[in-house]
């Protein structure tokens, strides 16, 4: 279905396709899945996300630009996002700034529970991998349930995939032999100061506490009503 959107149009997403009867451009590819990422954050730090907490999108297209395949390479990036109707407004300048950082961004409206754009990033990889020498693939994504077979197979192909989440919740790029896999926390200005989080893969020699996210009376009244 991708190739034939791409066939008959030229393009699938809004971007110029290059002519596929000539030699593919390389590229590398930034796809980001912002309600895995922003859902995945709120985890990580058990509270919902502030301005100060949230991902700096400008630190990361630097980090992503710096580290391109060749100096020549074209590069691309592209945020996906549902948008639920009641929170167009608001999200409004989040897009305009995710555009002037050169983020491409694709939006779909949430209108029930399940509408998602998992399948839609899938769908953009492939038009790029069909269209261009996809040299390096960077997911931003803890989502394995969705994106773990096809990333492994894209690596398999010759493509450097790489995925970058929290490690708390990022096993299937963690322990897979195909992908490699940075906490995002480790991209060189991602955010403005350092997450209230410890993780289990850099913890100190000495241990460390962690805290609670939900208080123990809210545990026990919340086991207590679904037993009721």
């Amino acid at each position: 279905m991708t190739e034939s959107l791409v066939e008959e149009t030229g393009s699938a997403d809004g971007y110029d396709q290059p002519a596929l009867d000539g030699a593919r451009p390389p590229l590398d590819l930034l796809v980001w899945d912002a309600p895995n990422i922003d859902m995945t954050l709120s985890n990580v730090i058990g509270a919902r996300p502030t301005a100060a907490s949230r991902p700096r999108f400008d630190a990361i297209a630097a980090w992503f630009v710096d580290g391109a395949s060749e100096p020549q390479t074209e590069v691309e990036a592209a945020v996906f996002a549902n948008v639920p109707p009641q929170h167009a407004a608001s999200l409004q300048r989040w897009v305009e700034a995710l555009r002037s950082f050169g983020y491409g961004v694709f939006a779909r409206p949430k209108l029930q529970p399940d509408d998602d754009i998992d399948q839609s990033m899938l769908d953009h990889i492939s038009v790029r991998a069909h269209s261009h020498l996809l040299r390096r693939l960077v997911v931003f994504s803890g989502d394995g349930r969705n994106f773990a077979e096809p990333l492994e197979d894209l690596a398999r192909s010759g493509t450097e995939v790489v995925v970058v989440a929290f490690s708390e919740v990022a096993g299937y790029a963690i322990s897979s032999e195909l992908l490699r896999f940075i906490d995002i926390e480790d991209v060189p200005g991602a955010f403005a100061a350092p997450l209230d989080r410890v993780r289990l893969d850099a913890l100190p020699v000495d241990g460390a506490w962690l805290k609670p996210t939900k208080s123990l009376r809210d545990a026990a009244s919340a086991f207590t009503a679904r037993r009721s």
